[in-house]
């Protein structure tokens, strides 16, 4: 298994689009940007520019006369988009909508689709929740409160500046977060952009989760110069405050119907960025809390991830401890959450994906070094780099479980048909990004095993359908193991029993709804024969484990070592 990130170079002939098909570069004279669903947009021409700008101004001229404040919100992407509509549906006390707003999206062929999707009243972030695709399409086409550009000319209009670019942590070998590096270039080219093109009275207010450090000692100087080159002798008007998004069935209110907490660089941006949380977020049932500086808002999403990353990692090595000693550790959870105090213990499962916890304590560590400058790290952080590496790694003793689940069946892992149910990294939901499951699928593929996935909530796997360049070139956890090149197309069965059939081994890797209730025995007879099956979230009673092995099947289970009392017990009533 290789360790390190390799930087391989890409001939022309294999450079491929995001949804993995050839680029053919003798037949595109204009570039496109192709949404999920395979529609291709062109992008927009340098002549196209100054026009779009005259379309955005004419509707904010508009908006000013009906006392609208004017706000961009800069990128509209998984947080975004969503945010964008929220404030776009603002209303003021006498029911009227106050604030316009215009979401922006650089014009690249990675991310432009979204832009013209917006523009339609059509969501680009696919949810569970059906008010994101209600609230997107009513501040679109009936309140029109919500447009989307794609040229930064638009910053000039603006009354504030939401600010939701990713800041990626890019983890360059599987189970050392240390050897991590914050990409904070997308962030810091917007802020230049910003600080270009607003007006000195804006106020700036990113929510993106960052390096600690980052608002004070990293944007405000960037706002600062650009403002000095501007000849603007005023300060910028600069704050954070993070978003807590949820995925699932409460995503809208999740940003919109939650605790917040906010800061200003200055006292002046500190009562701008309350003044429009309070206006546009529900802080009078969920408390707004404001901090003396950007870097205590910075700090305190760090933690709050951090610390239930780190709960997670603990319950790993009492999950090995159970599978050893014949210890059920789902039971004894569910024992321990009879304690109020306790009630909130979670058990990790295959792994612990959603775009925060795996990635966010990289940010701190890697903070204090290279923004805060102290050079005593590894001495500080040892609890949670530890509980990164730990979480990160935990899903390939699921593959080994399922390795010895098939020798204990006198089979073996290469050439097995291995269907894994779930591909998302939590129940009910169809977000994947660093699922726990990925790390399943790649370590099974590279023992040699035939893998097939099915997830009633998941369209598009893009970590696998697209990881030569999702989430960005040489970015891919592909990177961190063998022959994974087949695995663009792997193709994600909606129908179980087509996705069952023929097949060795089973692996319930997230607990949707989908799984709870199906019966041992229909599984048996759709897959045409005794089966591995493994479970890694206390999915299977005690019950369905019994009746696995009495069809002849083999379990095994995170966590649940009382399993091998329950074959013994079904094999001892065979000889009776």
């Amino acid at each position: 298994m290789s360790s390190q990130i390799k930087n391989n170079f890409i001939s022309p002939e294999g450079l491929q689009n995001e949804r993995g098909s050839p680029i053919d570069l003798t037949s595109h004279t204009t570039d496109y940007s192709i949404s999920p669903e395979g529609e291709e947009f062109p992008l927009p021409e340098s002549e196209e520019y100054n026009e779009e700008f005259n379309r955005i101004k004419t509707l904010v001229d508009q908006a000013h006369e009906e006392g609208k404040e004017i706000v961009v919100v800069m990128g509209v992407g998984f947080v975004g988009a969503v945010m964008a509509a929220i404030i776009a549906d603002t209303k003021d006390e006498n029911g009227n909508c106050s604030k316009f707003v215009i979401g922006c999206q650089r014009p690249s062929t990675r991310s432009y689709w979204k832009i013209p999707l917006l523009s339609r009243g059509q969501s680009p972030v696919k949810s569970e929740d059906k008010e994101v695709d209600e609230i997107i399409k009513r501040c679109v086409l009936e309140t029109k409160t919500l447009v989307a550009t794609y040229t930064n000319d638009c910053l000039k209009l603006a009354d504030v500046v939401v600010v939701d670019i990713q800041c990626d942590y890019v983890k360059c070998e599987l189970g050392n977060v240390r050897a991590g590096e914050t990409d904070m270039a997308a962030l810091e080219a917007s802020m230049k952009t910003i600080g270009e093109n607003i007006r000195p009275e804006c106020l700036v207010l990113i929510e993106t989760t960052v390096a600690p450090g980052t608002t004070e000692f990293v944007a405000l100087p960037l706002l600062k110069k650009a403002f000095y080159k501007r000849g603007i002798d005023s300060a910028p008007l600069l704050a954070h405050s993070y978003e807590r998004v949820m995925p699932g069935k409460d995503y809208v209110a999740s940003v919109r119907d939650f605790w917040r907490v906010c800061a200003g660089c200055t006292d002046e941006a500190r009562v701008k960025v309350e003044k429009f949380l309070r206006e546009v977020i529900n802080t009078k049932d969920y408390p707004l809390t404001v901090m003396d500086r950007p870097i205590e808002s910075e700090t305190a999403k760090i933690i709050e991830n951090s610390y239930r990353a780190t709960i997670l990692a603990f319950l790993n090595e009492w999950s090995l401890f159970s599978e050893r000693n014949g210890v059920d550790i789902i039971k004894v959870i569910n024992a321990i959450k009879m304690r109020p105090t306790h009630s909130n213990i979670i058990f990790p499962g295959a792994g612990i994906g959603g775009y925060c916890l795996p990635k966010d304590g990289g940010l701190g560590y890697w903070a204090y070094k290279h923004i805060l400058g102290f050079e005593d790290g590894d001495d500080v952080f040892k609890i949670t780099p530890t509980s990164i590496d730990i979480n990160d790694t935990r899903a390939l003793h699921v593959a080994e479980l399922t390795r010895d689940a098939l020798r204990n069946m006198d089979r073996y892992i290469a050439g097995a048909d291995v269907l894994i149910c779930g591909a998302s990294y939590r129940q009910d939901v169809g977000d994947t990004r660093y699922s726990g499951s990925e790390i399943v699928v790649r370590k099974l593929t590279e023992m040699g095993a035939e893998m097939r996935v099915h997830d009633p909530y998941v369209n598009h796997w893009y970590e696998m359908e697209s990881q030569d360049t999702y989430p960005a070139s040489g970015q891919s956890w592909k990177h961190f193991f063998r022959n994974q090149d087949d695995l663009t197309g792997l193709d994600i069965k909606k129908n179980f029993s087509e996705a069952v059939k023929d097949i060795e081994a089973l692996i319930f890797a997230v607990p949707h709804k989908d799984y709870l209730d199906l019966d041992p025995t229909s599984i048996v007879e759709m897959a045409g024969g005794s089966i591995a099956v493994i479970d890694c979230f206390g999915i299977l009673s005690d019950e369905k484990i019994k009746k696995y092995f009495e069809l002849g099947c083999e379990v095994k289970a995170l966590g649940r070592g009382h399993i091998q009392r329950i074959k013994k017990e079904v094999q001892a009533n065979k000889l009776h």
